[in-house]
């Protein structure tokens, strides 16, 4: 399992959201800082897209994998330039977490993904020291 979460965080500096959805069953759902849940592979790879368009450099690298009777909990820390339509040039690191549920087959059927919003909004604008 540490080896697919891995994967996960290298799919999403790939440019290729699809490389992302591939790792949620097919009606598998995200959901990013309590807002309306992505349903399916599709939406879920818009999710994706749009963090890549923003950030063409994104890496996201994986901090922790915690592992709890319901799941896991996947930390992660996303770095990159806010380079992409109308964005400011500046550059964010960010660390969140996404808490995974699997279904049978070991695809994540949901993740619930948090971020201090604030301090992401903060380093849009302000950037950070490198």
């Amino acid at each position: 399992m540490t080896a697919a979460a891995i994967r996960y965080a290298e799919a999403w500096c790939t440019q290729d959201p699809q490389r992302v959805a591939a790792f949620f069953s097919h009606d598998g759902s995200l959901c990013v800082n309590e807002g309306a849940a992505a349903v399916g592979r599709d939406a879920i790879a818009e999710v994706a897209q749009g963090f890549m368009t923003t950030f063409p450099d994104m890496r996201v690298s994986m901090d922790e994998l915690v592992f709890n009777p319901e799941g896991a909990v996947f930390h992660w820390t996303l770095t990159g330039t806010n380079t992409g339509l109308g964005g400011t040039g500046k550059r964010v690191r960010v660390s969140g977490y996404e808490v995974w549920r699997f279904d049978a087959s070991g695809l994540i059927a949901e993740s619930k993904g948090h971020f201090d919003i604030a301090e992401y909004d903060r380093q849009l604008r302000e950037g950070i020291a490198d």
